[in-house]
């Protein structure tokens, strides 16, 4: 069945390139107006020229996340023009670095735990209340199976996409009686440079496109999607649940 977004507005982060460049481009073509998010104006440009080629409509926003302020601004501006929010799509996020856990410099953790952890919180804190307004609200935040592999010499980002996969979880808790649908998407090894950085010796080719994964992902915008609370693996194209520690 073809997705079909018209009239919705959707904010994107990390819309510049890799996944959230392609799942900028996908909601568009199903008629979303999206919201681009990202610091590359270049990138946004780009896209921008692309969703416009193919008759879509976007609105680019050049924000660097630490700007706390510059997010709550984000929910002002969304909320001035548009009066709602349909769906969110918090993909924006850093690596910092593969290290042991005891040489990983302050600068760096702090980094990645601000990017990746305090500007999804505080994203989520700017745009929850247009998303309460949107007759089917969909939040998708995406995560990483690193969150629950805890492999070693990747302590911090993932304790940040744990971080993340939690505030997802309650925020999915506190609104399961309402419209809004709340969801993680963990896309898996994916060609792109954050993964180029992880695994510096690994064949991109061997990688799904990121153009793939944005495919699967963005079904979890449709108003019809009734999951919430759920982690949706993108490699299996299927939503897990859950489990507590045995």
């Amino acid at each position: 069945m073809t997705l079909d977004l018209t009239g919705r507005v959707a904010v994107v982060t990390g819309a510049s390139r890799g996944i959230g460049y392609f799942i900028a481009k996908e909601l568009a073509a199903a008629g979303a107006h999206v919201i681009a998010v990202a610091r590359t104006v270049g990138g946004l440009e780009e896209l921008d020229d692309e969703i416009k080629a193919a008759g879509g409509q976007a609105t680019l926003v050049p924000l660097d996340l630490a700007d706390m302020a510059g997010i709550d601004r984000l929910g002002g501006a969304i909320h001035e023009r548009w009066g709602k929010l349909d769906i969110l799509v918090a993909n924006a996020g850093v690596l910092g670095v593969i290290s042991p856990i005891g040489h990983v410099e302050a600068k760096t953790f702090e980094k990645v735990m601000t990017i990746n952890v305090t500007s999804t919180w505080r994203l989520i804190r700017s745009v929850d209340p247009l998303l309460r307004l949107s007759d089917a609200g969909r939040a998708i935040l995406l995560s990483s199976n690193a969150a629950h592999s805890a492999r070693a010499f990747w302590a911090p980002y993932a304790a940040s996409k744990a971080a993340v996969e939690t505030m997802m979880r309650s925020w999915a808790h506190e609104t399961q009686n309402l419209p809004l649908r709340v969801n993680a998407a963990d896309p898996g090894a994916t060609r792109t440079a954050m993964r180029a950085q992880a695994v510096p010796g690994e064949d991109p080719a061997t990688l799904p496109h990121p153009s793939e994964i944005a495919r699967r992902i963005v079904p979890l915008a449709s108003p019809d999607l009734k999951e919430t609370g759920l982690i949706f693996q993108a490699k299996h194209n299927r939503f897990v649940a859950y489990r507590q520690p045995e």
